[in-house]
C-alpha cells in the first residue's frame, strides 16, 4: 500500500534547542484540527467513496497528511534535543516527554 522511503519529503535540520517553538510547533501535531487528526480523518472517509478516483485521492490526502505528522515529530524533536527534564517542566513540555531510559 505504502512504500516507506526513510526520508523527509522536506528535511528537517534544527540545530538549536528552542523550548518555547517546540512547544508552539508540537499543537500542530494532534487535537481535533491536528495533522495527525486529518490523516485519520481523510484515509477513514476514503472508505464511503462512491468511485475509485475518490478513494485514490482520499488516500493520497491522508498519506500526505501523515508525512506532515513526521515532519512535526522530526522538528520537536530537534527543538527539544538536550533539554533536561527540568527544563522541560519550566517550558510546559513535561506532557510530551518520556524518558525511555527509565524503568520501573
Amino acid at each position: 500500500m505504502w512504500k516507506y522511503s526513510k526520508k523527509l519529503q522536506f528535511p528537517v535540520n534544527i540545530r538549536n534547542k528552542n523550548l518555547k517553538m517546540a512547544k508552539a510547533v508540537i499543537s500542530q501535531y494532534g487535537g481535533p484540527q491536528g495533522e495527525l487528526s486529518a490523516a485519520i480523518r481523510y484515509l477513514n472517509q476514503r472508505y464511503s467513496m462512491p468511485d475509485e478516483r475518490g478513494y485514490a485521492l482520499l488516500n493520497d490526502i491522508g498519506t500526505e497528511e501523515m508525512a506532515h505528522v513526521e515532519m512535526i515529530a522530526t522538528m520537536v524533536k530537534q527543538l527539544m534535543k538536550g533539554a533536561t527534564v527540568e527544563e522541560l517542566k519550566a517550558a510546559g513540555l513535561d506532557a510530551h516527554y518520556a524518558d525511555h531510559y527509565t524503568y520501573n
